[in-house]
């Protein structure tokens, strides 16, 4: 599998593409000017206790409070096997209001609600994330070779000191001590100057800011597999391979700069980002899915289309659902889907194609790096899977709520705005004198008021004994209409127009 990934900047924005195979999988955005809060490390105080919600408001020095949850605030989450036996104490017996606290940024804040905060901080590197006040030592459970997680540990133990854990992450995978040796001593060093901050700063304060776009994904994202690293900017260039140089030295030969060339228009990635922004999804085959997105809830629905298949109806629906395994899972890497999924793919009858789709599922979701669990097929032929949201979707970050739908996706048939501009006309005939009323509506409506010849105009006139004027407004929203008495000043106005 060929893997490129593709850095973009200008004066307004920073993007970030991977393709794999040709075909678009991710997608990184950062407006220049926008701030980014998560992985920021801040000296807080304890603005408020919520007992009844075990969670506390930390003023951090942001417009609005941030949010520590009890388990956020509890001793290191590493020791989860105690957690889960213990009872969890009251949050007003662990923090006290007023009270100073170190935090990280777990999740910015999304409307009116503040970030999300944690007190277990960490400082990730390329190969590990230290754990400063912990002792565990864990390895990333993408590694799942008994043997190599063995190794690892081992080499993790040779470089621990007392206070300071570490996971391993999934990129150390067969490599070797010198690496980690110099990146922990490189954490370490980080958290040295993060503590001596502390003693100097005013409460509340930002102690660390997190790493911008393109050294966060040289760091969490591109892998030893990247085959090539295409850059158009010389300065972002030059740092990152000075980045890489100190972090990553695999990665220098596969850098390339290509200086002033429009990545997006050359790969044809804008067309593709505007299918990723729309509800439906079309298959190869003729069948297509429908991706419908809440909050907290993200519904799939797989259709056979115009795929019509040749050997049977099993096995159209078989191979439908296969097809719509691939493109879900890209989708939900495109789109950057969080939360709770479910999948409703085509009725299958047959047990061992069900099984075959949900393996197929969890093959195809361990290329994603983001953390997913698939927790098997209801009764009702639905599959249920979470995704890790780790930050805003692609639809989040590029489209904001209808100012006409208000966010619902719809507005009124015109059947339905007909029905009330009828009403609104009777209410009218009974408050007013006026010897006619004049409309204003959407070209749509205006038709429906004067199709066939003015037949409803002419039989509301003969009813009434007023005129009744239609205009047209290429203006007006289609739910949107006005009604104006006709006066002779205002009658002659019209004429003459």
């Amino acid at each position: 599998m060929r893997r490129l990934v593709i850095v973009q900047t200008d004066e307004l924005e920073t993007r970030v593409a991977i393709l794999e195979n040709g075909q678009l999988m991710e997608v990184f955005w950062e407006t220049n000017n926008r701030q980014r809060f998560v992985g920021n490390i801040y000296k807080g105080r304890v603005a408020n206790v919520l007992p009844g919600m075990q969670a506390a408001f930390v003023d951090i020095g942001l417009e609005r409070n941030a949010f520590l949850f009890i388990r956020d605030a509890l001793p290191t989450p590493m020791d989860n096997l105690k957690q889960m036996v213990m009872p969890t104490p009251p949050i007003r017996d662990v923090i006290k209001p007023g009270q100073e606290l170190l935090v990280q940024v777990l999740k910015d804040g999304m409307g009116s609600k503040g970030p999300r905060v944690t007190c277990h901080l960490t400082i990730p590197g390329r190969w590990l994330v230290l754990l400063p006040g912990s002792d565990q030592v864990g390895v990333s459970r993408r590694i799942k070779d008994p043997e190599e997680r063995q190794r690892l540990r081992e080499l993790a133990a040779q470089v621990q000191v007392p206070g300071m854990g570490m996971i391993i992450r999934t990129a150390m995978e067969k490599v070797v001590l010198t690496d980690l040796v110099g990146e922990a001593e490189r954490l370490r060093e980080q958290w040295r100057a993060i503590q001596a901050k502390a003693t100097q700063t005013n409460t509340p304060g930002l102690l660390h800011r997190d790493s911008d776009l393109i050294e966060r994904i040289l760091r969490d994202v591109v892998t030893n597999d990247a085959d090539q690293i295409l850059v158009n900017d010389r300065a972002l260039y030059a740092e990152m391979l000075a980045w890489v140089r100190v972090c990553f030295l695999q990665l220098c030969p596969k850098m390339q700069l290509r200086e002033g060339r429009d990545f997006w228009t050359e790969y044809n990635l804008h067309p593709e980002i505007e299918k990723a922004l729309r509800p439906k999804v079309w298959l190869k085959s003729g069948g297509y899915l429908v991706i419908e997105e809440t909050e907290a809830l993200t519904v799939i629905d797989v259709n056979t289309g115009k795929y019509t298949g040749g050997s049977g109806l099993e096995e159209t629906v078989r191979k439908t659902n296969l097809e719509a395994v691939r493109e879900i899972c890209r989708q939900l890497r495109l789109r950057n889907i969080g939360g709770i999924i479910v999948i409703d793919f085509i009725d299958m009858s047959a047990e061992q194609h069900r099984t075959e789709v949900v393996e197929t599922l969890q093959t195809e979701l361990r290329r994603d790096r983001t953390r997913t669990n698939v927790l098997g097929i209801t009764q009702l032929g639905l599959v249920e899977m979470t995704r890790k949201k780790e930050s805003k979707s692609l639809a989040a970050m590029l489209q904001t709520s209808c100012p006409y739908c208000a966010g619902k996706g719809r507005v009124l048939a015109d059947e339905t705005v007909l029905f009330r501009l009828q009403r609104s006309l009777a209410e009218w005939r009974r408050c007013s004198e006026a010897p006619g009323v004049m409309v204003r509506a959407h070209p749509r409506i205006a038709a429906r008021l004067t199709g066939d010849g003015g037949a409803y105009c002419h039989s509301w006139q003969r009813k009434n004994q007023r005129e009744l004027l239609v205009l047209a407004e290429e203006t007006l929203h289609p739910e949107e209409f006005t009604l104006e008495g006709l006066t002779g000043p205002k009658r002659a106005d019209i004429d003459n127009s």
